[in-house]
């Protein structure tokens, strides 16, 4: 199976439910990911392992969704410069409303002159 990137778009419901589905379902998905775009490129299953420095079987494996490691995965993104995916694992940190107002509420909203008193002795 070739990896359809319009299947996977998203609209307001998801298409897939990833949480739903079996690891092999998953496994398969990111072999068919890696097959499309090493197939787009036009580039060989052997070209590919010897820059990734895996062999060709690893790489056969990786597309037919069976287990491969971690970074065996990654190797092959990078050699097909497609590690952009990776945004996803980026940890953002967000702030919640609450505390947005509590922030929002202690910024200065006018600036004001300074009283005679507030200010600073001339040495003339």
């Amino acid at each position: 199976m070739i990896f359809n990137p319009l299947k996977y778009i998203m609209n307001d419901k998801s298409y897939i439910t990833w949480q739903n589905s079996s690891d092999t379902a998953l496994s398969k998905t990111i072999g068919d990911f890696v097959n499309y775009h090493r197939l787009k490129q036009n580039k060989t299953q052997q070209e590919v392992a010897k820059n990734a420095g895996i062999s060709r079987s690893t790489l056969s494996l990786l597309e037919k969704g069976e287990t491969v490691t971690v970074t065996t995965l990654l190797r092959v993104l990078r050699v097909l410069d497609v590690l952009h995916i990776m945004d996803i694992f980026k940890i953002e940190q967000q702030i919640s409303p609450i505390e947005q107002a509590k922030l929002d509420k202690q910024k200065r909203q006018r600036a004001r002159t300074k009283k005679e008193s507030e200010q600073p002795e001339s040495e003339w």
